[in-house]
């Protein structure tokens, strides 16, 4: 089976493996008719209009975070003259090769601070501002992936979607401040901060674009929906938006300052780095720390006995992830209670019915999706321990008619993804501040898992293109094919429902569509959770008596 550092290993694959589910429209670039330029606060730009749609790619927001800036917040971004093109996208955060799926996207580079822009118009309108926080965990990934482009939302449903890049990995998230002083300040959390300096750019430019900076929505799967969940948690990024989504990614938790620490040193001893030489890092070629990178997990699983107690998204020592320095993240984002600087805030949470056959389908072993009884007890004991023989005996009488596989998938969906988007709803809920929305996406994929005859059915990444509006019939009249979901026509609509409750959220604070029941606030009483499919519904108080177990055993 998974553990937790296997899980956040493949989390970051996400990402690449949502590459095979291409948006079934043209990229801008095949049907560009024109050039739009616009005045930002820093010089003008130049972006392409196509099709009811402005693009501008690659636009700097911040200023370089490479040389002596490297593990600190960026330099100014310095003004500019003339006209800068805005036709590209900028250069993604260091990490692993072929981990970003942009088309004519630039290698990865340490001077990575820059976003994209997709407008109905730079009319000075006052649309809804959608910023969406890309996934890959914190390792991995780009705001210019293919799977997430903007300009259906932006077509569609009249708002403006805003994607940054942002350090990753140990460019990112690195602890510094105990060894480096002042100026480094918050390094832990560079990689979130550098997104906060993202939302501040929105705001003093985003009327150039046709946005409104007083309603911007953040929001995020998978490592975007954590950094969402840090964001919501986060005094920088406060001022700047006034709603969120946290999707497949719940961010409870986050990593100690001790263990932050402890990373630090464990990545000094493996340079031969004394801490008080500790500037050599500066000097540290890229390719060298990323390798690091990749070695310190595995050196420090053979140490760490509080393994099994961390949550999915909280970083083990040898790890890279936000940082609770009591500062840039004061707490974690959700425990024990929901963030008091975001209370009236409005929160959608939620997470796919079958997370788990993705990261089944990603560790290659097959046998998972051919599981009897007899063998679904030892697959899950490493995992579960003394636990595993309840769990199973409550979802065998839960599901009577479900196969072991799919008692198996049930679990280990609810367990990475769905209690902690239970425990973010009900702590948000009782806060009794703004309201949180509770939703599973269950359009079910026909796809078979490669080497089985088991279906994807909802898995994660699943609703990056239902969430986008990006499973659509092709211009010539085509059905098309997305990977993820499959080629049945229901999937167009599953996707206009779940892009209307989303763009409905960012305008209104409300989720609510065509066709579509209204959506309950979550609360503890009725426990109502919108399950989306091409028919959608409201269920009051779904998976009871699997969630009174999963309390009793003190996982939820």
């Amino acid at each position: 089976m998974i553990n937790r550092r296997q899980f956040l290993t493949r989390i970051s694959l996400a990402s690449a493996a949502a590459v095979l589910s291409k948006p079934a429209f043209s990229y801008p670039d095949q049907n560009a008719i024109d050039y739009v330029t616009v005045e930002t606060a820093h010089g003008r730009i130049r972006g392409l209009r196509t099709e009811g749609v402005n693009i501008f790619r690659g636009i700097p927001y911040a200023g370089k975070v490479s040389g002596d800036r490297r593990f600190r917040r960026p330099a100014a971004l310095e003004p500019w003259t003339g006209v800068r093109d805005a036709l590209r996208l900028g250069n993604p955060a260091i990490q692993p090769p072929k981990q970003t799926y942009g088309l004519n996207e630039p290698d990865p580079a340490e001077d990575c601070l820059f976003l994209n822009v997709w407008t109905p118009a730079n009319d000075n309108r006052k649309r809804p501002v959608m910023f969406y926080n890309h996934g890959g965990g914190f390792s991995t990934g780009s705001g210019g992936s293919v799977s997430q482009d903007g300009a259906n939302l932006a077509r569609f449903f009249d708002v403006v979607v805003v994607e940054t890049n942002h350090r990753l990995g140990l460019m990112g998230f690195l602890f510094m401040d105990d060894i480096g002083g002042p100026d480094y300040a918050g390094s832990g959390n560079n990689g979130m901060l550098d997104i906060a300096d993202g939302l501040a750019w929105v705001n003093r430019n985003i009327s150039s674009f046709g946005g409104d900076p007083s309603n911007v929505m953040i929001f995020g799967e998978s490592g975007g929906g954590a950094k969402t969940s840090c964001l919501y948690a986060m005094p920088a990024a406060a001022p700047y938006f006034n709603k969120a989504s946290i999707e497949s990614g719940p961010g409870v938790r986050m990593t100690p300052r001790d263990v932050a620490a402890q990373t630090t040193a464990m990545l000094l001893k493996e340079l031969n780095i004394d801490r008080q030489n500790w500037k050599k890092l500066l000097d540290v070629p890229v390719s060298t720390l990323l390798e690091m990178q990749g070695k310190l997990p595995s050196l420090a699983a053979r140490h760490d006995s509080n393994n099994k107690k961390r949550g999915i998204m909280e970083s083990s020592p040898g790890g890279f992830s936000p940082v609770v320095d009591g500062v840039a993240l004061p707490a974690h984002p959700f425990d024990p209670v929901a963030p008091e600087i975001s209370k009236n805030k409005p929160l959608i949470v939620g997470w796919n019915e079958d997370e788990f056959t993705f990261f089944g389908m990603m560790s290659g072993d097959k046998s998972i999706f051919n599981a009897d009884f007899e063998t679904l007890t030892a697959k899950m004991k490493p995992q579960f321990a003394e636990d595993t023989e309840k769990i199973i005996s409550t979802y065998r009488k839960t599901r009577p008619e479900a196969s072991a596989t799919d008692i198996l998938v049930a679990i280990m969906s609810m367990n990475m993804m769905g209690l902690g988007s239970l425990a973010i709803a009900e702590r948000k809920a009782s806060q009794k501040g703004a309201p949180v929305y509770l939703y599973n996406l269950g359009y079910k994929s026909e796809v078979l898992i490669p080497g089985t005859d088991y279906p994807l059915g909802s898995p994660h990444v699943l609703d990056i293109s239902f969430k986008f509006y990006n499973e659509q019939p092709q211009k010539d009249g085509s059905a098309g094919t997305s990977y993820w979901a499959g080629s049945r026509p229901e999937r167009f609509v599953a996707s206009r429902n779940m892009a209307e409750l989303w763009t409905s959220f960012a305008r209104t604070g409300k989720p609510s569509a065509k066709d579509v029941p209204a959506w309950p606030e979550y609360d503890l009483e009725k426990r109502g959770t919108m399950r989306i499919d091409s028919r959608c519904t409201v269920l009051n108080d779904r998976y009871a008596e699997e969630l009174k177990m999963w309390r009793e055993i003190g996982r939820l």
